[in-house]
């Protein structure tokens, strides 16, 4: 799927995989070693927030032991919306031409960096979907997927973009695109921090491109999902879409002919 026609984009000779954690020191080494196999020209940058379990230490000795594994120390839990900006300003800083958001928890596939990378060749944004033909889950309980459809649905319609999985958190950004879409006013910090960048994506007039994935629920650790983050993201995606209706309604009464009687 894409929002507009597809047309060639210059190669991406730099990228690199952002990895936001906050303890998961049990499940970085394998994802790492995952990614350096899977698509070994891409950097893999672990964007760590003080993680008490020692995660910031695993990382720095995967960066010693690999030169193209690098550390960013980050002060505290300050939520996955900030740790992604944060990568964005570095790599854009650093002269990379594309970055993937990758969870730490093995749940995005390094496997499908390929395809990913792939589908950038002509677009601006690539988005690891779930809800496109040929994607999945595994391993989720029923009420969990039912969740993610309905919130996908929700935004799809409320927001009014073609994006089937606008909540997926594997994707793939070339930071020329980054530079256009308002970054400096994102405030949202968990789960609608992807639909933010989603809906930024569309309304600047980049081409954002569905490819399929498997998602697989993680194995080890906890998840960082709660009913504050969801709740955020409902309040956030609501408000969004009432003010885009409300935009839309003030273009419509703006554009009605005035009619004179003769």
């Amino acid at each position: 799927m894409s929002t507009r026609t597809h047309e060639p984009r210059p190669p991406i000779r730099k990228a690199a995989v952002l990895i936001p954690t906050y303890n998961e020191r049990e499940n970085l080494p394998g994802v790492v070693a995952r990614v350096r196999t899977a698509a070994p020209e891409l950097d893999v940058v672990v964007l760590d927030d003080n993680s008490p379990d020692g995660t910031g230490r695993v990382a720095d000795d995967l960066a010693g032991a690999d030169d193209r594994v690098s550390v960013i120390h980050r002060q505290g839990k300050q939520g996955l919306g900030a740790a992604y900006l944060h990568g964005f300003a570095w790599a854009m800083g650093s002269g990379y031409d594309a970055v993937v958001e990758m969870d730490a928890d093995g749940s995005h596939r390094p496997e499908h960096l390929p395809a990913i990378l792939a589908a950038a060749a002509d677009a601006d944004v690539v988005i690891g979907s779930r809800y496109v033909r040929g994607g999945g889950v595994v391993n989720w309980p029923a009420r969990r997927k039912a969740l993610s459809v309905g919130a996908n649905a929700y935004t799809k319609v409320l927001l009014g973009m073609g994006v089937n999985d606008a909540t997926a958190g594997y994707r793939l950004y070339r930071t020329d695109a980054l530079r256009t879409m308002g970054l400096e006013d994102v405030a949202s910090a968990g789960y609608c921090f992807q639909v933010d960048l989603t809906r930024r994506a569309v309304a600047a007039g980049l081409t954002v491109v569905e490819v399929p994935i498997t998602f697989v629920e993680r194995e080890t650790g906890a998840s960082k999902m709660s009913g504050d983050i969801m709740r955020e993201a409902l309040t956030r995606i609501t408000l969004w879409g009432l003010v885009q209706r409300a935009g839309q309604l003030r273009s419509a009464v703006r554009r009605e002919p005035t009619w004179h009687r003769p």
